[in-house]
């Protein structure tokens, strides 16, 4: 068989595993996940075990390359952000602007001296073309050029020195923009073998999924049916009909069936290496093709419905019981099917049929001891009416022993209160992790290879 056995351990450890639970999905997403230990190598201790650790690899793999990429897409794209934003350091921009202001200083001083310098040549020309003007005039004049010159050239000097600091500033700010560029061109190459090895990754996982030529596809289709409840210690018939729905007759068709009973609270198994969810059910099953009830161990067989033609159809009876040691609660059993064909084509179905019920306790059986105090006859003001039926639209729930059940009911998807109390948020709960449980079997078996 090419994908028997992987598919029938994958969906085995999402039955048992509380790890493929708790790491299933929204539904659970406040409760802390546990660690890889014990409990997820205890269902891996047959011939599987290299299918898991490889499969797991690959999918770390593939988790590692695109953590890989989105971290290097994240930092080139910060790094743009920077670069638009000028966002070059702030000891860089410190020293840039204040070289700029004592640039921008010094270069007005400069042209303040020159000009203090020309406004005394200008003076001093004049005293000097006076005939008028005195010796000492003259002298004053020329030492206020001097003076000028001295300033000038001091205002000069200064400038330079400005100067020389702007442009260094300037040079850094500029090698900061360069290597922020720098380091986003040289991120785009990282980017281009990162995007690469995400696609080795997935291209190997792909490859390691359809390995035996196996496909995921709608060529099967199923529906199950069966009883709102079972009574604890008693068996139950529900209705599995397989449907071709390719555009060939299908060789060799299967179905996988599961059980399970959920707990009210995933904190009650948060602690358990193995919670056994699975234990308190059993499940016989029969077809036209296999008259007899054939026991069926659903953690590692499948139900064999045969050739199934174009648009045919296989009906399987199964007989689910449940042990008597088994508590109240809400159970569920759940069925995916897979083919194969004579040309070499195998496939698993993309859709899975549920089956949700409520495991009751018996109804108590009359007391037969007789009382030593006689009955008094109900005087007719005293008699209690009886309460008139009330109406469910067809959801009132039999047990196997014909009394009605005061467990909650589905009504159009949602639970009605049909005696439940406090009991109906667990309840709900438990159904809601029973679709869960479902999907993640078919994700889990789906992502398995097919067997050689």
């Amino acid at each position: 068989m090419k994908i028997r056995r992987t598919l029938a351990t994958a969906v085995a450890v999402a039955v048992t595993t509380p790890v493929v639970f708790l790491s299933a999905g929204p539904a659970f997403a406040e409760t802390p996940k546990p660690g890889t230990d014990a409990s997820a190598q205890d269902v891996k201790d047959g011939p599987e075990d290299d299918d898991f650790a490889e499969y797991e690899k690959l999918i770390k793999a593939v988790e590692a390359a695109e953590a890989k990429l989105e971290a290097l897409k994240k930092e080139r794209a910060a790094l743009v952000e920077d670069l638009r934003a000028d966002d070059i350091g702030e000891a860089v921009k410190t020293e840039y602007d204040a070289a700029k202001l004592a640039y921008d200083e010094a270069r007005t001083a400069r042209e303040a001296a020159d000009t203090a310098l020309t406004t005394a040549r200008a003076d001093r020309d004049a005293l000097n073309a006076d005939p008028a003007a005195t010796p000492e005039a003259k002298a004053a004049a020329e030492l206020a050029v001097a003076e000028a010159e001295e300033a000038a050239g001091a205002a000069l000097t200064a400038e330079k020195t400005a100067k020389t600091r702007f442009d260094a500033a300037g040079t850094a700010r500029d090698d900061a923009r360069v290597a922020l560029a720098r380091r986003i061109s040289l991120l785009d190459p990282e980017i281009v073998v990162a995007e690469q090895e995400l696609a080795d990754a997935e291209a190997a996982l792909e490859a390691y999924e359809n390995e035996g030529g196996c496909v995921e596809d709608d060529s099967v289709r199923s529906t199950l049916t069966g009883p709102k409840t079972i009574t604890i210690g008693s068996s139950a018939d529900f209705s599995l009909t397989v449907r071709n729905t390719s555009d060939r007759d299908l060789d060799s068709v299967r179905s996988y069936v599961f059980a399970a009973h959920l707990p009210e609270s995933w904190d009650d198994i948060l602690d358990e290496e193995d919670p056994g969810l699975d234990r308190y059910f059993s499940i016989d099953w029969k077809s036209a093709a296999n008259p007899e009830w054939t026991e069926l161990d659903f953690q590692d067989e499948a139900v064999e419905l045969g050739r199934i033609a174009k648009g045919g159809k296989a009906e399987v009876t199964l007989r689910l019981t449940v042990d008597e040691d088994a508590p109240a609660g809400k159970g569920i059993t759940f069925s995916t099917g897979e083919y194969e064909n004579e040309d070499g084509g195998c496939g698993i179905g993309q859709q899975y049929a549920k089956a949700e019920f409520d495991v009751v306790e018996p109804a108590e059986e009359p007391s037969e001891e007789p009382t030593d105090e006689p009955t008094a006859e109900p005087s007719p003001s005293a008699s209690t009416p009886t309460p008139a039926p009330t109406a469910t639209g067809g959801n009132t729930q039999t047990t196997q022993q014909g009394g009605s059940s005061a467990t909650a009911v589905r009504t159009g998807g949602e639970l009605a209160a049909t005696g439940s109390g406090d009991a109906l948020p667990k309840i709900g709960a438990a159904a809601g992790a029973a679709l869960v449980l479902g999907a993640v079997a078919l994700f889990t078996a789906r992502r398995r290879r097919a067997n050689a």
